[in-house]
């Protein structure tokens, strides 16, 4: 059996280096068999960029870990240019480590002449990369667009989330109810609640007149004297996290917390966080400290899912619990 050592890599000038740094440190705890390597990126004055692998990578599984703060356009262009000198570098498999999936909103033509972005994204990676690794999909039917010679793992954020309630926040499970803030998400409402023991959900309806502003949001399920929980796999401007904990406050509920997977917060944090008694983030998107906010870190997470991988081992293992 050919044993191939692993690189990590990452660009050392970006947001993201740190996540991917501390995802190394995990992994050497596991195993000598991983390496850190710098990828630095060359930019001209006329806006063009030229990558370069620090390390050599022959024969190496490659787990490149993607910054998430860049600018889609950016990471898009970053993402493919890396990969294809990953694979002229002679790499054994090149694994796509996406903590936040960009364009992964745009997974249907909702409207006339427009791309599917979302498939542009799944074509591009599918002509160097071997495998996509990312956390909670906007929409799991993403993984449709991938080759079926590239696997497609979306990782499930709600085993550490749950964990970390309990460890830290324990009262807030009493008396709860889990709401997601539209139908779609309603799946990831009822598995979280019920890896919680919890029965009861609320499911969100809303009604948008055009891309990021919701302008109504009702409420199904009866959350009347209850502690609530909204959980969503993103916040963008926070305009529905808002509306919803707006209406359920009005139903009646007791106090209202948050928990968003990806923080984009493209109009600042205050007027999301001032909504909640608390408000939950995973860190695939660095974040500066906020009140009223904490930061639920998903290293360890990524670290086992990695690890797991480049043995050969199952990944559904994580959450046989759950889904």
């Amino acid at each position: 059996m050919v044993i191939h050592k692993c690189s990590i890599l990452a660009d050392p000038d970006s947001p993201g280096w740190e996540f991917a740094e501390k995802i190394y440190n995990e992994l050497r705890m596991k195993s000598d068999l991983f390496e850190l390597n710098k990828v630095h990126i060359k930019r001209f004055k006329d806006g063009e960029i030229k990558p370069k692998i620090e390390l050599n990578v022959r024969e190496r599984y490659c787990f490149f870990i993607h910054d998430s703060n860049s600018k889609p356009s950016d990471w898009f262009l970053e993402l493919a240019l890396i990969n294809q000198a990953l694979v002229n570098s002679s790499a054994y498999k090149v694994i796509n480590v996406l903590p936040y999936l960009k364009f992964s909103r745009q997974d249907r033509k909702d409207e006339s002449r427009v791309p599917i972005s979302a498939k542009v994204i799944a074509d591009v990676i599918g002509l160097y990369a071997n495998r996509v690794l990312t956390l909670d999909v906007h929409n799991l039917a993403i993984q449709g667009f991938y080759d079926t010679k590239i696997p497609f793992d979306s990782l499930y954020s709600f085993p550490t989330v749950i964990t970390y309630l309990k460890k830290h926040h324990p009262e807030i499970i009493d008396n709860l109810v889990i709401m997601s803030t539209d139908a779609g998400g309603a799946q990831r409402a009822k598995m979280f609640a019920k890896c919680l023991g919890i029965k009861d959900i609320a499911v969100g309806y809303k009604n948008r007149e055009k891309a990021g502003e919701v302008e109504k949001l009702k409420v199904l399920g009866d959350v009347e004297n209850k502690n609530v929980l909204i959980i969503d796999d993103m916040v963008d401007s926070g305009g529905t996290l808002i509306k919803a904990a707006n209406e359920i406050r009005s139903q009646g509920a007791n106090k209202v917390y948050a928990y968003a997977t990806h923080g984009l917060f493209t109009k600042g944090h205050k007027e999301v966080t001032d909504c909640f008694d608390k408000l939950f983030i995973a860190d695939t998107i660095k974040q500066q400290p906020v009140i009223n906010a904490e930061i639920i870190s998903f290293i360890p997470l990524f670290a086992e899912a990695i690890y797991r991988i480049s043995e050969g081992e199952s990944l559904s293992e994580l959450f046989k619990d759950g889904y």
